[in-house]
């Protein structure tokens, strides 16, 4: 091994123990909580050392939270294939995205806030725009399996697909939002699972039997 080869797997390495040390950090702790000196503490890393990978914490939180994203793309892709049927498909997103927040809580706050209020990150462009294109992947899926749905003749013809995905959207986050706020005699895995499975109930009735949006709903 060459010493340029050497000094670039030392530097990936050094940069993996930071992201790693940090996301348990994040998780445990939460974001606003942690500092550099504290990543760079439990790393047994210099300060300096940290400063050299990323250029803020900010910057530290965001390559988690696209590693994370993508890697829930990467669980979730297969259910493009149509030869399922596709309120099977989104019954299965909706399991797969709950399980992530189960054990990724801190990951969803991180997630939420994200979405919620972007500008409160300070990051470069690019890294904002990597952000925005990791979160529409999986934004872009949901429209497509209801696409799909309509087509085979699933869904009513008359649900346009961007709001069926913008209403399953909301009702996923609403639900998990709404049992994060929850007091404490609310609260269980098993609870938050029967309220999703109901809440999805209904909605996929009214799938079969939508007349169409009011003429405000239509336009993107």
């Amino acid at each position: 091994m060459s010493i340029a080869e050497r000094k670039q797997r030392e530097r990936e390495t050094r940069r993996s123990l930071i992201l790693s040390t940090a996301k348990r950090l994040f998780f445990s702790e939460g974001f606003q909580s942690v500092t550099v000196e504290a990543i760079a503490r439990e790393a047994e890393l210099a300060k300096g050392t940290i400063y050299r990978h990323f250029q803020s914490k900010e910057e530290i939180y965001t390559q988690i939270l696209l590693e994370e994203i993508n890697s829930f793309y990467r669980q979730s892709a297969f259910l493009e294939t149509p030869e399922t049927p596709a309120s099977k498909r989104l019954l299965q997103f909706s399991k797969i995205y709950l399980e992530l927040f189960l054990h990724n809580r801190e990951l969803f706050r991180i997630m939420m806030n994200f979405q919620l209020y972007p500008d409160r990150l300070t990051l470069p462009e690019a890294l904002n725009a990597q952000l925005r294109q990791s979160m529409k992947k999986n934004i872009d899926l949901i429209e497509r399996i209801f696409e799909q749905g309509i087509l085979a003749g699933e869904f009513a013809a008359g649900s346009p697909p961007f709001l069926c995905r913008n209403v399953y959207w909301g009702l996923l986050n609403g639900i998990i939002s709404h049992y994060l706020f929850a007091p404490l005699e609310e609260k269980g895995d098993e609870r938050l699972r029967a309220m999703l499975d109901a809440g999805l109930a209904v909605f996929m009735n009214g799938l079969h039997h939508y007349e169409g949006a009011p003429a405000a709903c239509v336009s993107k």
